[in-house]
């Protein structure tokens, strides 16, 4: 047995460690963050609590069933009828079962278990929600390192058209076209694009080291994504832009954290039926046998099978319970019951208004990055052309370092400012494809 554990324990090591080093898909890394998360065990928990309070307020409609068994021993002196008194030690052994069975409750018991009821659905939409949130935050982990890998490119394309300028400008320093100093000015131009390239790859480090630990990885020093095509991330995704109005009214019903507050909502209405109850009489129905033995020192004992068929006896009976006064108890279980209602309906509200707004805040971003991504793309195209130009004239020797240095510069802004449009955008149209219950997934 011990073998077979520690085999599987070794096959399963291997398997994560074998998936570590292939490149992980996005369907992959929600899929193990979901099963390895601790929070959503825990959460996973909540449900399991839930259910067994449903489980007790049912079986509450069952009757119980109880055995009691009884022994007392009796010392002491007796006078008898010539007025002697002789010492008499006695002892008494009684048998009992007894059962009970609610037979009205002022709908208590009815109002409990639907009450339970709709906290293990609340719980059951919490574990969903949960989960939607860890989803999302792998989503935002993966697109932020998708975003960096290409940054690092941007840096890295920058610094191989510098050391190729390096190149050349020793070319031209050499047969005197161009003065030395502009050798030690590209040269510091590379040391700055080396620098560039140097601290994307920490901040790629850095980001994969944060979905790494999102997915409770055991180790992440060969751990990486793939890297989907794209090229053509705003019409893939343009679709999923709808104007907020539609979204709401869309996700308004499927929304697992919507639906936890409507199902706390709806227990909470139950809980106040509950408390109501106090209010009622309530009925027992009741039956029991017992017997008993009776010992008694010099005197003739009946045999202890005779006893206990001779004194055996039966009974059954109904408890009827009036409640007149009970200091308020009921009274203030009812008020604080509605106060927990009042409680759950601005949570249910402010639960629709956030998301709303969400969705709102969502919907202006996308269409703000998709502009923000079109005006890029001009300033890019202009910026290309520049560098074109200053790469062109550097070379035959007609313009400083300092103007292509300067062309250089802005196209790399320009080229960095369209990769974080285009990531945002991507981003917030994977929001919207979340609100609207959609699977999300970068293809």
């Amino acid at each position: 047995m011990k073998r077979i554990i520690s085999l599987t324990v070794i096959f399963t090591l291997v398997a994560i460690y074998t998936q570590a080093q292939g490149k992980w898909t996005l369907r992959q890394c929600v899929d193990y963050a979901v099963e390895n998360n601790i929070d959503l065990r825990q959460q996973a928990l909540d449900i399991k609590s839930a259910e067994i309070d449903l489980s007790t307020s049912k079986n509450s409609r069952l009757p119980d069933l109880n055995a009691d068994v009884g022994q007392r021993f009796s010392f002491g002196r007796s006078t008898l009828a010539n007025n002697v008194t002789e010492s008499v030690n006695s002892s008494n052994t009684s048998f009992g079962i007894s059962t009970s069975i609610p037979v009205f409750t002022g709908f208590r018991i009815l109002n409990q278990i639907k009450s339970n009821e709709f906290r293990l659905l609340a719980a059951t939409e919490g574990l969903r929600k949960a989960q939607e949130n860890l989803e999302l935050q792998v989503v935002s982990y993966y697109l932020d390192i998708l975003f960096k890998k290409e940054i690092l490119k941007v840096h890295q394309e920058q610094l191989s058209y510098t050391i190729t300028q390096v190149e050349r400008t020793d070319i031209l320093v050499k047969s005197g076209k161009v003065p030395e100093s502009q050798l030690y000015d590209i040269k510091a131009q590379q040391a700055s694009n080396e620098l560039n390239v140097t601290m994307a790859n920490n901040d790629l480090s850095l980001s994969l080291l944060n979905l790494s630990q999102a997915l409770n990885l055991p180790s992440s020093d060969s751990f990486d994504i793939e890297e989907p095509n794209l090229d053509n991330a705003i019409e893939d995704n343009i679709e999923s832009v709808l104007p907020p109005d539609h979204v709401y009214q869309m996700v308004l019903g499927i929304k697992p954290h919507v639906k936890e507050a409507e199902y706390n909502l709806e227990s909470s209405r139950k809980n106040l039926k509950v408390a109501q109850a106090g209010y009622w009489p309530t009925l027992n129905l009741g039956g029991g046998y017992g017997t008993s033995y009776q010992s008694t020192s010099n005197w003739d004992n009946p045999s202890f099978g005779t006893q206990m068929k001779n004194n055996a006896s039966e009974y059954i009976s109904l408890g009827l319970s009036i409640p007149i006064f009970n200091r308020f108890q009921t009274r203030n279980q009812v008020r604080s019951a509605r106060l927990s209602i009042s409680n759950s309906e601005l949570v249910l509200e402010n639960v629709k208004l956030a998301l709303y707004k969400e969705i709102q805040q969502a919907y202006q971003s996308a269409t703000s990055a998709q502009a923000k991504y079109g005006a890029t793309q001009k300033s890019l195209e202009a910026a290309e052309e520049s560098f074109k130009y200053a790469r062109e004239r550097y070379d035959v020797g007609k313009s400083t370092v300092f103007e292509y240095n300067e062309a250089q510069t802005k196209l790399s802004s320009s080229r960095s400012e369209q990769v974080q449009a285009k990531y945002d955008f991507i981003f917030r149209a994977k929001i919207l494809d979340f609100y609207q219950g959609k699977e999300i997934d970068i293809d």
